[in-house]
């Protein structure tokens, strides 16, 4: 099995278990952040709305910029700048918690140093696969990428809701910041396998993103995608970010009861992974466009309709295997029909257009919250990804494109 064979190649090993530690801490952290800063004195979820939307502005601002520099360098020591990042701002954070005096700006800025690491590392993280494995193993390698990040989901919304529970959110961050240092020193240590085409413009940083513009744009399946994408993220991160820790704390028993429904999807994740080994759809887009409509917005629907907690974890399952599918069967498509010489500056402007609603969706969270209430507020952000999610079958593109290589990898 090609899956075995990647398993047992140590520069994508070292992939794997960096990925796997990176995407641990990344998972853990905005549920110690959620509950830590939702449980210091004046904590409310308008300000833990100000504090996430603090890092996502800058990862908006900066990821064109590193999808620049991912096309023109190494990209395995573009990762190592943004886990290091990662790692000194929620240790920062963790530690102004702990302390309980630092005033509110300082942990926004220390969330956007978060956001500048996240930024410069996403586009090099999409693009550095092609570098380590054959384009007949792309397929096999994603799946099992996708099978230790929602290995790592799991474990990492568990973990964190009993670490939260026991120590509270600022030590919970701090032990974040540390698994995140680990995973920049495993990749100083991963060295391309591939001599993939690079950018040719080695001094024009606007060139190079007219270059990859052009290229995004090209592509009709890419642009309409991202921008569905766009409004579905600035609902799914309002209601995993904002609105469900504020139902949980009022509601559901606190960081554990959510911790455990996160569980569920993230399970969900981890067999939509396994199964995406197996089916290969040629019309991949519509494929995980298709399962997403289906599983994503029923459990903030149930939510809002306060169903049993039971059956809102049944649900949350069946949304993380929607997520996962769609999350291989994207990789796969864009890494083939994508130019290598363009896939980080591409892949940049994915993460700009999918992540760009994000702010807004954080900050208008809490006072939806406020002025609804959790419940309501949960049930809009269902229906409106029912809309949105459905939105993207309008394109001709989108339902026919087949994955046959237009492109060398």
């Amino acid at each position: 099995m090609a899956e075995i064979a990647l398993l047992r190649d140590p520069p994508f090993l070292l992939l794997l278990v960096g990925r796997f530690l990176a995407i641990l801490a990344s998972i853990a952290a905005p549920v110690a952040l959620a509950f830590g800063v939702l449980a210091s004195p004046g904590g409310t979820a308008t300000r833990l709305s100000i504090v996430m939307a603090c890092e996502s502005i800058p990862l908006l601002a900066f990821v064109l910029i590193g999808g620049v520099i991912a096309d023109r360098v190494q990209r395995s020591r573009v990762v190592v700048v943004g886990l290091a990042l990662s790692a000194l701002s929620f240790s920062a954070i963790g530690a102004m918690l702990i302390d309980a005096s630092s005033p509110w700006w300082l942990l926004g800025v220390a969330a956007a140093v978060s956001g500048v690491g996240i930024a410069i590392m996403n586009p090099a993280l999409a693009a550095i696969v092609p570098e380590l494995v054959a384009a007949e193993q792309l397929h096999a390698a994603n799946s099992l990428i996708g099978v230790v990040r929602n290995v790592a989901r799991i474990l990492g919304v568990v973990v964190a809701g009993f670490l939260v529970a026991l120590f509270g959110g600022g030590w919970t961050l701090v032990l974040c910041g540390a698994t995140f240092l680990v995973a920049a020193i495993l990749f100083t240590l991963v060295r391309p396998r591939n001599v993939l085409p690079r950018s040719e413009n080695k001094t024009n940083f606007f060139a190079d993103l007219r270059d990859g513009w052009s290229e995004f744009r090209a592509h009709e399946w890419v642009w309409v995608v991202v921008v569905q994408s766009s409004l579905h993220f600035a609902c799914y991160t309002a209601a995993i970010g904002v609105i469900g820790p504020a139902l949980a704390t009022v509601e559901l028993g606190g960081a554990k009861a959510w911790s455990w429904l996160l569980a569920c999807e993230s399970a969900g994740t981890l067999l939509g992974a396994v199964l995406a080994m197996r089916w290969k759809p040629q019309h991949t887009i519509l494929a995980g466009i298709i399962a997403t409509a289906v599983t994503m917005p029923t459990p903030f629907i149930l939510l809002g309709l306060d169903a049993p907690i039971p059956v809102v974890m049944a649900a949350m399952l069946f949304t993380g295997i929607g997520m996962s599918l769609l999350a291989v069967l994207w990789s796969v498509t864009v890494q083939v029909k994508i130019p290598a010489r363009t896939l980080a500056r591409v892949s940049s402007y994915d993460a700009l257009g999918s992540l760009l609603m994000s702010p807004l969706g954080l900050v208008l969270a809490g006072p939806a919250v406020a002025t609804l209430g959790p419940r309501p507020a949960m049930l809009t952000c269902g229906l409106l990804l029912v809309l949105i999610t459905l939105s993207s079958l309008l394109s001709r593109d989108v339902r026919t494109l087949r994955l046959a290589p237009t492109t060398s990898p």
